[in-house]
């Protein structure tokens, strides 16, 4: 079976610390112009720049997955991914609902815009998106779970934001992977799948960390089975 190139951790302008060039149609591109077969926009805590990013990625036939970056309760970074945008936007609507009513002041926080295929802005969210909803992680988990999803701990070793600053630790779950910074990594990651990714904020960053995958198409049943099977390389072990 071909490998295929991933990058499952993308910001657009949606998320107020993305730059306001990361529309969902200039991800895209990029995606495509370093050799990404399979992108993931993973927008803090909401999924509204996916349709767009359906649309880029089909012009520019580059496989898609649509989710968003959640911050648990514990204020943990999880990767939440979905096959289909519906699947993605109705994930987005629970989490909104549950997210901290914190106003987002674009002057200090960043904007947070989502726009059409042709960069048109199609409004604003209100709530600071990257304040944490209150679900734990194992809430999360469990409602990624029941919608079909992928469920990924984000940058597992990272100082801030990751399982292991703010448990010390990796808990046992039903995680379909997880993601590292760096190789080997610095927490017990249990036997879990490990993948690497940009989480591009800019433009420019795309593709700067990636992993690849043994699958007979780079969809999301392919990946999934992927991940199950520990077919994976990491770029960051190269």
């Amino acid at each position: 079976m071909p490998w295929f190139r991933a990058d499952l951790h993308l910001h657009s302008c949606l998320s107020p610390c993305g730059d306001l060039e990361c529309s969902p149609s200039a991800i895209a591109a990029t995606a495509k112009e370093r050799g990404i077969a399979l992108a993931a926009l993973t927008d803090h805590n909401s999924a509204l720049n996916c349709p767009a990013f359906a649309e880029a990625c089909r012009r520019n036939r580059v496989a898609a997955l649509f989710g968003m970056e959640v911050t648990s309760r514990e204020e943990v970074h999880l990767l939440c991914l979905f096959e289909t945008v519906a699947q993605a936007l109705e994930m987005g609507q629970v989490l909104y609902a549950a997210l901290a009513n914190i106003p987002n002041r674009p002057e200090t926080f960043g904007d947070q815009v989502y726009v059409d295929i042709d960069e048109v802005i199609l409004g604003t969210v209100d709530k600071h998106l990257t304040a944490a909803v209150s679900y734990s992680a194992d809430e999360i988990n469990d409602l990624v779970l029941a919608r079909g999803g992928l469920f990924i701990p984000a940058h597992i070793d990272r100082a801030v934001t990751s399982m292991q600053s703010q448990l010390g630790f990796l808990p046992e779950g039903n995680y379909h992977a997880v993601e590292v910074l760096r190789s080997p990594c610095s927490l017990d990651t249990g036997g879990y799948t490990q993948i690497c990714d940009s989480d591009a904020h800019f433009l420019d960053d795309i593709a700067s960390r990636w992993f690849e995958f043994e699958a007979d198409v780079p969809d999301f049943s392919g990946l999934k089975e992927a991940l199950a099977r520990g077919a994976i390389r990491l770029s960051i072990d190269w």
